[in-house]
């Protein structure tokens, strides 16, 4: 847009005064209707840029500014007056200044050169001696080299020396003509501000020539994946910024996944969109938070700030504000005992939305961590699912059940979270003791001061702390050496894999030795069949949960049924028939992934 406005301006001014010159100037030599036409068609071309400039290919260009060149020489060349025309010649310094801002040197030498060779030609063709063309030629070159080095170092002050890419100024200033850009033409505009995990490590560790590589590894391999329009720059450190004109907040949270997807080294993101009337600083702040949370929510993860509330938040705002919502159980049991003895439940919410019946679970709880209602749904499943778990006790007080309930990763980080647990336990009266709380290793990769803070918090005040989805996220012996836990929840898909046709997969066998040498209890998760159930109760695991005992329950329809089986769970729903739910609601536990 820079270049086909700059391009037009001096073609416009060029035609202008060809035309006030030609028609005022005296004088029969030359042929004066000649350079009135090469002058209209200078001023015709750069009205032509002006308007469609900034949509033609940049290769274009190098027609308009070699365009230009011919028609200064036909108008010095055929002009009608001697010292007009000699002084017409000063118009190739507006060809070699206007390539030498916006071409590579290789295409500003080529466009100079044909100036100069141009002018060396056409100046003694008025009956001057040969070397009568040095001089405007020589001027020519010379501003030419000028303007060229001083647009450079202009430049370079925009530039990152490390990884080519712009660096912070120059990022500000394509933001604000982005904005401008965006503000007359209707168009969106978002921003993703990336920061890479635990690059200050790679630093450490390897030294900074590693972490440089590392730097200049990402930004090449990013550029590569991203249109001529999106500006992707070095805001500072380990941390990038991705400008996308006329993309949505959708489209951007995809790229950028695939961004992430690109390279091996683990980074965090925010992602937000301009409205009319921001400014650059308060759309960066924006994105700033969400990559915020994206660190505090455990890394490695794309979160959408957003300016614009999507009707499913606002409805599952109200729905949060009413109560409107449901929390049903699934039973845990004991594989020690026949038939499956109850030893706990998990709290799972269900709610069915009316903006978006087909939301996903992990869909559902994004937009509750992005409209920051993530903290008032933990809440209130916690508080139902302490008192309805009181309830559950007093029917079966033999039983001595635990209650199972996840929580967020952006809750956890809090530094308050483990006091408001506290706070819940006293006003429900549910024994801490017998409240578990399950976090995902995905959240767990946070491992911030405040997350640990917290769960050594609440293991100190006897609530226990299970790993859920074990196995598949960032598993390591280091990492259940420093994390407070007391529970592991083996996910569901090692669970699956066992079939009568094939031997039981190795890592179970693994999973069940190394949690009896660390003390660790551990829950198989997904049991659906009888011949699943005997291969765990054979490797070693005391406990399960899956359809195979039984499926989610309301509070009352759970006692009904425990009732019926003297505490005792069994097939809740025929093998092979999973579809769970119906109705249209959406199983969720604590809003965190289907079971």
């Amino acid at each position: 847009m820079l270049m086909a406005r700059t391009t037009g301006a001096f073609y416009v001014m060029g035609g202008v005064l060809g035309l006030l010159i030609t028609a005022v100037a005296p004088g029969t030599e030359g042929n004066r209707p000649l350079v009135g036409v090469a002058a209209a068609i200078a001023l015709l071309l750069g009205i032509s840029l002006l308007i469609w400039g900034p949509h033609l290919p940049h290769w274009i260009h190098h027609g308009y500014v070699a365009v230009a060149t011919v028609l200064v020489s036909v108008a010095v060349h055929w002009f009608p007056n001697m010292v007009g025309g000699i002084s017409l010649a000063s118009f190739y310094v507006f060809v070699a200044c206007d390539a030498a801002i916006f071409f590579a040197w290789q295409w500003v030498a080529a466009h100079v050169l044909l100036a100069v060779l141009l002018c060396l030609w056409v100046v003694p063709s008025r009956g001057l001696p040969w070397w009568s063309g040095m001089i405007p030629a020589g001027v020519t070159v010379g501003a030419g080299m000028v303007v060229g080095v001083l647009t450079r170092l202009a430049a370079d002050a925009d530039i990152d020396t490390l990884t080519g890419l712009l660096n912070r100024r120059g990022f500000d200033r394509a933001l604000s003509g982005a904005i401008g850009h965006a503000t007359r033409t209707g168009q969106g505009l978002a921003l993703v501000l990336v920061d890479l995990d635990r690059f200050q490590k790679i630093n450490d560790h390897l030294g900074h020539r590693a972490g440089d590589a590392v730097l200049q590894r990402v930004g090449d391999t990013w550029s590569k994946l991203l249109a001529p329009d999106q500006r992707l720059a070095r805001y500072g450190g380990d941390a990038f910024a991705l400008l996308l004109p006329n993309t949505t907040e959708q489209a951007a949270i995809l790229l950028t996944e695939q961004l992430r997807a690109a390279v091996t080294t683990g980074c965090s993101a925010g992602v937000t969109s301009w409205q009319p009337g921001e400014s650059g600083s308060l759309l960066v702040s924006r994105a700033d938070v969400g990559l915020y949370r994206a660190k505090q929510a455990g890394r490695n993860r794309t979160v959408l700030e957003s300016s614009r509330q999507l009707p499913l938040a606002v409805e599952l705002r109200e729905a949060i504000d009413t109560g409107a919502l449901d929390v049903h159980y699934q039973p845990i049991v004991s594989l020690s005992e026949d038939g499956g003895q109850a030893v706990g439940v998990e709290a799972l919410l269900r709610w069915s939305s009316s903006a978006q019946p087909d939301v996903t679970t992990e869909g559902l709880i994004r937009v509750a961590e992005e409209y920051d209602l993530i903290s008032d749904l933990d809440e209130l499943v916690l508080r139902r699912a302490c008192a309805d778990a009181a309830r559950l006790q007093d029917s079966f007080a033999q039983l001595d059940l635990t209650l199972n309930v996840n929580v967020s990763g952006l809750e956890l980080a809090e530094s308050d979270y483990a006091d408001r647990v506290s706070g819940i336990l006293a006003d429900t009266g549910w024994p801490a003791e017998q409240l578990v709380l399950e976090v995902t290793e995905s959240e767990l990769a946070a491992e911030s001061q405040t997350a640990l803070g917290n769960l050594h918090k609440l293991r100190d005040r006897g609530v226990r702390i299970a790993i859920d989805d074990f196995g598949t996220g960032y598993s390591s012996l280091s990492r259940l050496a420093t994390i407070p836990s007391d529970i592991l929840k083996v996910d569901q898909s090692f669970v699956a894999a066992i079939r009568s046709d094939s031997p039981a997969p190795p890592l179970l066998g693994v999973i069940a030795a190394l949690s009896k040498s660390l003390d660790l209890q551990v829950i198989a998760e997904g049991v659906e069949t009888e011949y699943q159930a005997a291969v765990l109760t054979e490797l070693g695991f005391a406990l399960a949960q899956g359809y195979h005992y039984s499926d989610s329950h309301p509070v009352a329809e759970l006692i009904s049924d425990l009732n019926d089986r003297r505490g005792l769970v069994g097939a809740g729903i025929p093998e092979g028939d999973h579809t769970a739910t119906g109705n249209g609601w959406i199983p969720v536990e604590n809003g965190y992934g289907p079971n």
